[in-house]
């Protein structure tokens, strides 16, 4: 029994689906995982898995490289001869689905958000969601990752012939165990994990970060994650110039968020758009209140009002409002968020719950 993975990260498979990966081995399963050539493979080869350098543009929307792509996964496929494929992540959910259904090959594929051009609805939408509903078609199940897309996108006749509902990538409760509140004696930290991309909302919170650090001198904010080449000279210098004044502590990427995470007493995730959100899930696993834009895949990982808060994506005096309402609690109140908010996780998100899901619809393709 053969799966091939297709996916655009290295690293996204290895931090939240090393687990999914790793019972596929146990159930004796032999796995391949095509993606694009980084640092992050080894720690799959690692694992001991076979990873087949699949090089493309994860944003670009050159048709000519596009169709390369389609060209390279069917001849993965004749090379590969899996017994099943599962696909994340756009690109090699559409050119990967496309290619498994010309050549009859099994396969699951898991949608794991939107992106801006489906959720805008403009003439590219409309392409890709056109695209969406050949690619998937035969698609054994349609993964979602949030109810509102898996909507979405059944409305417009995506994944209608057979789709399922995954919470998110689950959370790993081992990984992530629930660390004691700390002490807020040196300020209150204020924490985001993000990519420094427009739709991640980074705008919003270094806009919040400067005019809440300078309004309330307790509050101290953090910030993890790398920048994208594309906008790197729009972000570069305004969070320099706020590290300089002392607003912002950037740590740019890091292998071990969850170490800051537990420094930290509030994780603030302001994104336009998500499948599910893993940093919210590994906030509230760690007991961390969170505060997150009210949108489909930030909005399931938490109970507004009693894990966090939330505030409307796209709006920076939204996301003031909500900070200055948390600072505005006591200490006790944050801690008792956080208690919270692990304690829904553990009953909504663990990720073998997940991990049950994928061996179920594998065993019933092996079982035809």
């Amino acid at each position: 029994m053969k799966i091939l993975i297709l996916s655009n990260y290295a690293n996204g498979l290895y931090l939240f689906r090393k687990e999914v990966l790793q019972a596929f081995t146990d159930k004796g399963y032999e796995t391949v995982i095509s993606v694009p050539s980084d640092e992050n493979c080894r720690k799959l080869e690692d694992m001991g898995f076979q990873v087949i350098p699949t090089e493309f543009e994860r944003r670009g929307s050159n048709p000519v490289h596009d169709f390369k792509l389609f060209v390279k996964y069917t001849k993965l496929l004749r090379q590969q001869k899996p017994d099943v494929v599962l696909t994340y992540t756009i690109k090699p959910n559409l050119y990967g689905g496309l290619a498994c259904r010309i050549k009859r090959v099994p396969y699951l594929v898991n949608i794991t958000g939107l992106g801006t051009a489906v959720e805008k609805q403009g003439l590219l939408g409309k392409a890709l969601i056109a695209f969406y509903r050949v690619a998937v078609k035969k698609a054994a199940c349609v993964f979602f990752q949030n109810e509102g897309n898996q909507q979405f996108m059944l409305t417009h006749g995506v994944g209608k012939e057979r789709s399922r509902l995954l919470p998110g990538s689950g959370v790993n409760l081992q990984e992530h165990p629930y660390v004691s509140y700390p002490s807020e004696d040196k300020g209150i930290i204020f924490l985001a994990v993000l990519r420094m991309m427009k739709d991640k909302g980074i705008e919003e919170y270094l806009t919040a970060a400067e005019q809440i650090a300078g309004e309330f001198q307790e509050s101290r904010f953090y910030l993890v994650g790398e920048y994208e080449e594309e906008s790197r000279k729009t972000y570069e210098p305004w969070i320099q110039r706020l590290s300089e004044e002392g607003k912002l502590k950037y740590f740019g990427h890091i292998d071990d968020v969850p170490k800051v995470m537990a420094q930290s007493h509030v994780i603030v995730h302001p994104s336009y758009h998500e499948g599910l959100s893993n940093v919210l899930l590994e906030a509230a696993a760690c007991g961390r209140p969170v505060l997150a834009s009210d949108v489909p895949g930030c909005r399931e990982t938490l109970q507004s009002g009693l894990s966090g808060l939330t505030f409307p994506a796209r709006d920076t005096e939204g996301l003031v409002r909500a900070i200055k309402t948390i600072l505005s609690y006591t200490k006790s109140d944050r801690q008792e968020m956080g208690l919270r908010g692990r304690e829904y996780v553990e009953h909504v998100f663990d990720r073998r719950k997940v991990i049950s899901i994928y061996l179920e619809e594998i065993a019933k393709q092996i079982n035809k």
